[in-house]
C-alpha cells in the first residue's frame, strides 16, 4: 500500500475480533484499503486472503505501530474487546505516533474515560449501539432506525395505509405528526429526495425524521 494511498482512502484496524474483522471487511467493501493487524496468528491466517493486507504483530508496541507505517495513516480503528490493557496501551502508542484520527471500541463507560483520556478521539459501544437499535426494531413497526443523541432519530418505514394516494402537502407531517419526510422510494426505484408534491404511493418506503417518540407514533400508523 503506498503512502499517497493510505493518505487518500486507507484505514488500520487493530484487533480481528468479531467486531474488527465485520468493520474491516466493510471498509474494503466501500473501497477502502484496509491494514488488518492481529497478535493470533490463527486470525490472520484466516482474513489473510478476503483484506489486501493482514499483518501478525503485537500493536501495543509503538515501535512495531512504527514500522507498520501506523503513523501514515489518517484513521486507525483500536477494535480490540478482549483485553482492555490491551487497547489501552494500543491507543497510547498511536498517540504517541500521532495519528490524526484514533477510533476504539470500548466494553464499558469505565474503559470509554480511559480511552478517551490517553487520546483517543472517537469511542464507540458496538454491542450496545446494536442492542438498542434492534431493541427499536423489535417493537416497532421500522424497517431501520438511527437514534441520535439529543432524542432525534431516522426511520425507514413503510408508507402507513391510511396515507396511500395523498400528497405530502395535504398530509403536512410536519405540523400533524411532528415528522419530516426526507425521502421516498416507490417499489423497483431509487430513493427520491421528497418534496410538497409528493404523493405516497402503496407499498413505498419512507425515510423520515424527527424526535424517537414521534418516529416511533408515525410508524405505528403502518
Amino acid at each position: 500500500m503506498s503512502a499517497r494511498r493510505s493518505e487518500d482512502t486507507g484505514v488500520a484496524v487493530i484487533g480481528l475480533g468479531r467486531f474488527g474483522c465485520h468493520l474491516a471487511n466493510s471498509l474494503a467493501r466501500l473501497d477502502h484499503e484496509v491494514l488488518a493487524v492481529d497478535r493470533d496468528p490463527e486470525r490472520v491466517q484466516r482474513w489473510s486472503g478476503e483484506l489486501d493486507r493482514v499483518v501478525q504483530a503485537d500493536a501495543t508496541e509503538e515501535a512495531v505501530l512504527r514500522q507498520l507505517g501506523m503513523a501514515d495513516f489518517p484513521r486507525v480503528v483500536v477494535a480490540i474487546g478482549a483485553s482492555v490493557e490491551a487497547s489501552v496501551l494500543t491507543v497510547l502508542a498511536l498517540t504517541e505516533l500521532g495519528v490524526p484520527q484514533i477510533w476504539a471500541r470500548a466494553t464499558s463507560e469505565k474503559h470509554a474515560k480511559i480511552l478517551h483520556s490517553v487520546g483517543a478521539h472517537h469511542v464507540v459501544f458496538p454491542e450496545a449501539e446494536t442492542g438498542e437499535r434492534v431493541a427499536h426494531l423489535i417493537v416497532s413497526r421500522m424497517l431501520d432506525f438511527i437514534e441520535f443523541g439529543d432524542d432525534f432519530a431516522i426511520a425507514k418505514i413503510r408508507v402507513p395505509p391510511p396515507l396511500v394516494g395523498r400528497s405530502l402537502r395535504d398530509l403536512a407531517p410536519q405540523d400533524r405528526y411532528g415528522v419530516m419526510v426526507v425521502g421516498a422510494k416507490q417499489p423497483g426505484q431509487p430513493f427520491r429526495y421528497a418534496g410538497p408534491e409528493t404523493v405516497l404511493e402503496p407499498e413505498s418506503v419512507l425515510i423520515v425524521e424527527g424526535s424517537i417518540a414521534q418516529v416511533q407514533r408515525f410508524a405505528a400508523l403502518a
